[in-house]
């Protein structure tokens, strides 16, 4: 029986220089290799304010260590954390990638700290739910943004994930199933300031931290707001939601905002003859 503590002994750190690629690279990366490295997003000053407002924060723990900690919807705790929901830089990106309507789903904090295990390889993206998800996972579209906010490097729990595993249709591809380890599975080391940003299925987790300091991340979700959940999820209170600075409130939308239309039509009007998003010269 796998050891769920014992470390990954092999690390095949990614070394593309993503800062020269261009927007259709980016695009090109994130859907035929499941993610895309964005550098340079964040700048020293929003990283101080939000672990300044985030110091006092209520951190829960994982069940397998106490090494990992996290804080769930922190955007409501910290002014400088519901700002980065409208992030120019990552905005303008999903708004190419994914149109204009878009929903911000999921906030997550977290500090994993000296001495952590791996997180195993797994998926956000569970079809039916789950206990670990609830039914943001059910979404058929949906991405996380990292924001990294220390340097990764080999020691300090980075990144790893299986490129081009949101694509299998094997079983092996289960959305349910977790691995130690792959023997494909790519290590990303990226700098403070850098966002990562993955499909909710590409198996993904990271590396122990061996370091003697703490690796901090911000994790957002999004999706088109077409593709929502199979199951109703509750609703952001509203209260928050009118307070929140207007840049952000178009993507507070209600987390059930969907396109479900069951009824369809053979022939509907005015169908297009044109679709820039799904042209297979679309990354020329």
């Amino acid at each position: 029986m796998a050891n769920e503590h014992a470390d990954i002994e092999f690390m095949n750190v990614d070394q593309t220089d993503f800062s020269t690629f261009t927007l259709a690279q980016q695009i090109r990366h994130l859907e035929v290799e499941g993610f895309v490295v964005m550098p340079d997003v964040l700048g020293k000053e929003q990283i101080d304010r939000i672990n300044k407002e985030m110091a006092d924060a209520p951190m829960q723990v994982k069940d397998y260590s106490d090494a990992q900690t996290y804080c769930l919807e922190p955007q409501w705790m910290s002014d400088a954390l519901l700002e980065l929901v409208a992030n120019p830089p990552i905005i303008d990106f999903l708004k190419v990638l994914m149109g204009e309507d878009i929903v911000f789903t999921r906030g997550l904090f977290s500090r994993t700290l000296a001495g952590s295990p791996p997180i195993s390889l797994h998926t956000d993206g569970q079809p039916l739910g789950s206990s670990i998800f609830g039914y943001e996972g059910s979404s058929p579209r949906l991405l996380r943004v990292l924001y990294y906010l220390d340097d990764l490097t080999e020691e300090r729990a980075p990144f790893r994930l299986v490129p081009r595993s949101h694509l299998s249709f094997h079983a092996e591809a289960n959305p349910y199933i977790r691995y130690e380890s792959h023997p494909g599975e790519t290590t990303l080391c990226p700098k403070a300031g850098t966002a990562v940003i993955i499909p909710i299925n590409l198996f993904h987790g990271t590396h122990s931290n061996k370091a003697d300091t703490q690796r901090t991340l911000v994790q957002l979700g999004y999706r088109p707001a077409w593709a929502g959940p199979i199951q109703p999820m509750e609703e952001w209170d509203q209260e928050l939601v009118a307070s929140a600075p207007e840049s952000v409130k178009p993507y507070l939308q209600s987390l059930n905002t969907s396109g479900l239309a069951w009824d369809q039509a053979h022939k509907p009007k005015d169908m297009r003859m044109d679709g820039k998003a799904i042209d297979p010269g679309r990354w020329g």
